[in-house]
């Protein structure tokens, strides 16, 4: 089972109440909103000279962040970020304050997704692209302890098995058939071999039929007439 949820970057108000300065970096704090649609105050940092060091920063917050593959309840879960729009929000308050509320967001909502799919999750994936579009992707299944498949796997050995002795029967069958038609070929060899014909031609039926007698049994033909045997 797989999903994919698209979600577009769209603006956001700015709220910033108080800010304090770094050198060229800028600490905003802000009203972000949560994932259960209320409001949390955070401090955010943008005016980065480099997408290095504001990845730097956003991974002391949130260590999932382009680290590869974590785990979120249990779940192997992958957050991929673009460079392109790291580079793009590391020197804009707005579009940081954007990125920064989705991913403080991003546990609870892979806590929600685990706990309202059907089936079990076994794979959960959010990516932001060069644009700030966010992309959820998940996988699962519906049978995680195997029940389903090894019952399919026992129905498809049954009919396998089925299947073999209903040819291993038809073969049988064949053979059979084909033991028969030799038989039937051996008796009708047999009994041509035991027949023959024999005609005679003369002028005398008694000494045709003497020796057409003669030449069937064997003995010696009559006189008179002349005859030829066919077999």
């Amino acid at each position: 089972m797989s999903m994919e949820i698209t979600n577009n970057y769209s603006d956001y108000g700015k709220g910033y109440t108080n800010t304090a300065k770094e050198g060229n970096v800028t600490t905003s704090t802000v009203e972000l909103k949560t994932s259960t649609g209320g409001t949390k105050t955070e401090q955010i940092k943008t005016g980065y000279s480099n997408v290095n060091d504001y990845s730097k920063y956003l991974q002391g917050k949130y260590s999932y962040m382009n680290s590869g593959t974590t785990s979120m309840q249990g779940v192997p879960t992958t957050v991929s970020v673009s460079g392109a729009f790291l580079k793009k929000c590391m020197n804009d308050p707005e579009k940081a304050k954007y990125l920064e509320e989705n991913l403080a967001a991003l546990p609870d909502c892979a806590k929600s997704a685990i706990a309202g799919c059907r089936g079990t999750l076994t794979n959960l994936n959010y990516s932001v692209d060069a644009n700030g579009n966010i992309s959820v992707a998940i996988s699962g299944t519906s049978d995680p302890d195997g029940k389903i498949a090894k019952e399919n796997a026992e129905r498809r050995a049954k009919e396998k098995k089925a299947a073999e002795e209903k040819a291993v029967e038809r073969r049988k069958e064949k053979k059979a058939e084909e033991e028969k038609a030799a038989e039937r070929r051996a008796e009708r060899k047999e009994r041509m071999e035991g027949t023959f014909t024999v005609s005679a031609t003369g002028t005398d039926v008694k000494s045709i039929t003497q020796n057409i007698v003669a030449a069937v049994s064997g003995t010696s033909s009559p006189t008179g007439g002349s005859f030829d045997i066919k077999a």
